[in-house]
């Protein structure tokens, strides 16, 4: 869930800030995970990547579609690739005091999708594109009556 959604009232969008804005529920999996496990999460749940952390919830690193693409490439059983071996180690990251200009420079920077947000090393949870974008229109026009259909 993300904490945009209790907002009341308006509010200048530069003011929000990554724990804002950040999904705090995250789908997640042990370095151990088989490949496939990864994969199948992927599709259910419509995302393009999932972190890797261990029991204690410290970011380990990140599975995405294109590293799963890359195994499936090489014609490997992904029943039997270990998300150890092809996950991305050096993840990108940004903390929850992150500013929402900050956060949309930097995606943009990189070309990111999706940031983990951590605390000391833990995961505590994920912002994406579309939640900075959810909650710039959750703060500009709260209570205004916009017209959420879709044309």
């Amino acid at each position: 869930m993300r904490r945009i959604e209790n907002l009341v009232g308006r509010r200048d969008p530069k003011t929000l800030t990554a724990d804002l804005l950040m999904e705090d529920t995250v789908v997640t999996c042990s370095p151990q995970a088989a490949a496939v496990s990864v994969a199948l999460r992927l599709c259910d749940g419509k995302f393009g990547s999932i972190p890797v952390v261990d029991q204690d919830r410290t970011l380990l690193g990140i599975v995405s579609e294109f590293d799963l693409l890359k195994v499936m490439e090489q014609d490997k059983d992904l029943r039997k690739v270990a998300v150890t071996d092809i996950m991305t180690r050096d993840v990108m990251t940004t903390t929850e005091s992150t500013s929402f200009t900050a956060l949309i420079d930097f995606m943009q920077a990189h070309h990111l999708i999706r940031v983990p947000v951590v605390r000391d090393g833990k995961l505590i949870g994920i912002v994406a594109r579309r939640d900075i974008l959810y909650g710039y229109l959750t703060a500009s026009f709260r209570h205004e009556g916009l017209d959420q259909s879709h044309h």
